[in-house]
């Protein structure tokens, strides 16, 4: 069996390696970048650095970490720290490409272009997530269980709502958050939000 806490700093290194493992689309992505530490360096590290009190961790009987879900309550704030605190240390480490073209190069080009207002969703859904876990998580709820914990938190803080955007090829991941209540939300990109004044509806039966 496993379970959910709260993050510790010792779980950095497991959440980094998870994200790599949950990469591609819900599978590993180990390899496919030059640097595997860039997955984790966007889109896990810098949230448990900003709000080690916004990220959760599933945690194995053995001690082992197998998933996590980690957030921010204020994206523009989040932002402007990334850019200003976060991303200059690292820009060594991943030079901006003069005319991105390969994934990586996009990637890279993504922490480059972090800043407050860019966005479109974060004045209405003003938080944001991602969460990950690895295949043996499957099947005992936890995803919703991590899911539920952080919208709880977020309801207590008094946030109205929360975005997150999604793989295009991961239609599992689409089909999970809609059975959260979440909806799919207009513009470009697969985006989808809720607002806490909705988020009754988690825990219902989809």
């Amino acid at each position: 069996m496993s379970h959910i806490r709260p993050y510790r700093p010792s779980d950095r290194a497991a959440i980094s390696e998870i994200c790599v493992k949950t990469a591609d689309a819900g599978a590993d992505a180990s390899g496919i970048l030059s640097d595997d530490d860039l997955w984790g360096d966007l889109f896990a590290v810098p949230y448990v650095e900003r709000h080690p009190d916004l990220a959760w961790v599933v945690e194995t009987d053995d001690g082992r970490t197998i998933g996590y879900v980690v957030a921010t309550d204020d994206t523009d704030a989040f932002y402007t720290w990334f850019r200003n605190e976060w991303w200059p240390p690292r820009q060594a480490r991943y030079p901006r490409a003069e005319k991105p073209s390969t994934r990586e190069e996009r990637m890279i080009e993504y922490g480059y272009e972090r800043m407050p207002g860019i966005e479109p969703h974060a004045a209405d859904h003003p938080a944001h997530l991602h969460i990950d876990l690895l295949p043996e998580t499957q099947g005992q709820g936890l995803g919703r269980r991590l899911m539920e914990t952080l919208f709880a938190e977020l309801t207590r803080r008094g946030v109205r709502g929360l975005h997150l955007g999604i793989d295009p090829n991961n239609t599992g991941a689409a089909a999970f958050y809609e059975r959260l209540g979440m909806e799919r939300l207009p513009g470009a990109g697969h985006m989808y939000g809720v607002t806490f004044a909705a988020a009754g509806r988690v825990g219902e039966a989809p």
